[in-house]
């Protein structure tokens, strides 16, 4: 029975085996940290949260991927997506981002590549490059849109608005590149259907894939500065709020998007809240039974 489109298991069956992605740090800053439209970043961003001890930009890109495929190895006759994920990966001139992304596909067993990037770090060559990339190898770009609320962007400092995601997303989609999307839920000043209603909005764009988390409290960011000013600028949910809120979400959400994330993970050391002490699978078997219960 499925619960809900499983995006791992759509790239599973495409591929006939495990599709493991490992994560690049190229090196790359982001609009709104280098002057150009803010400084700073997002408030809610410690990009250190999101890599393992191999994923340093003094390596090189195959060095990265090298290195990430023998922590993976144990699974055997697996493929791999080489995933550009740290700040924004478009953000560069089209022939440096060539000499980035092309020799990691010429590795043993990589089968594409993931760009994480912004809306706003896109323009028509640079998706027309993406495009003739796509008919070689699986390539999708993994846009962070955040909120699909402008009044939460401008808060967040995002530095771009909602109409340059549906821009990006549609005119990446329309040259049948793989298209997904990043949300957080509960970013400071949205009520549960404020959360609700990007299911609603993201349901009109053309996206293949969807990946929530929950809003964390990281040190080293404005949003902890500002929390432990006031915590009253944001919800913090629970384990079982936050599950009844995806719950929601789905039933919203159009089942043509597949769902590749439902929760994110920050080193216990970095994060202030909330603290749930759950990997990503047991949050995913929590919701996934509490589907289950539902359907019953």
């Amino acid at each position: 029975m499925e619960l809900y489109t499983n995006y791992n298991q759509i790239l599973r069956e495409q591929f006939g085996a495990r599709v493991q992605k490992i994560s690049i740090n190229a090196g790359f800053t982001c609009p709104n940290r280098n002057g150009v439209k803010g400084w700073g970043g997002c408030t809610f961003c410690n990009n250190q949260t999101f890599f393992p001890e191999y994923c340093q930009p003094t390596k090189s890109v195959v060095q990265q991927m090298e290195e990430g495929i023998h922590f993976f190895r144990r699974y055997e006759g697996q493929l791999y997506l080489a995933y550009f994920q740290a700040y924004t990966n478009t953000y560069a001139p089209l022939d440096e981002l060539r000499r980035l992304y092309e020799p990691v596909l010429e590795m043993d067993k990589v089968i594409g590549l993931v760009v994480g990037t912004r809306p706003d770090c896109v323009d028509e060559p640079m998706l027309d490059y993406f495009a003739r990339l796509g008919e070689q190898c699986y390539v999708m770009l993994e846009y962070g849109v955040e909120s699909t609320l402008d009044r939460t962007l401008e808060r967040i400092n995002r530095g771009h608005t909602y109409a340059e995601s549906e821009w990006a997303i549609r005119a990446t989609a329309e040259r049948g590149i793989h298209t997904g999307a990043h949300i957080i839920l509960g970013l400071p000043g949205e009520s549960d259907e404020d959360s609700l209603s990007h299911a609603d909005r993201l349901n009109e764009l053309p996206l293949d894939m969807l990946k929530l988390h929950q809003l964390q409290i990281v040190k080293g960011t404005t949003l902890a500065r500002q929390w432990l000013e006031d915590p009253s600028i944001v919800k913090l949910y629970t384990m079982d709020e936050y599950i009844d809120l995806c719950v929601r979400f789905l039933q919203r959400l159009k089942p043509e998007i597949g769902i590749e994330r439902f929760i994110s993970q920050s080193p216990k050391d970095m994060l202030l809240a909330p603290d749930w002490g759950v990997k990503n699978y047991e949050f995913v078997d929590k919701l996934r039974a509490r589907l289950r219960a539902m359907k019953k």
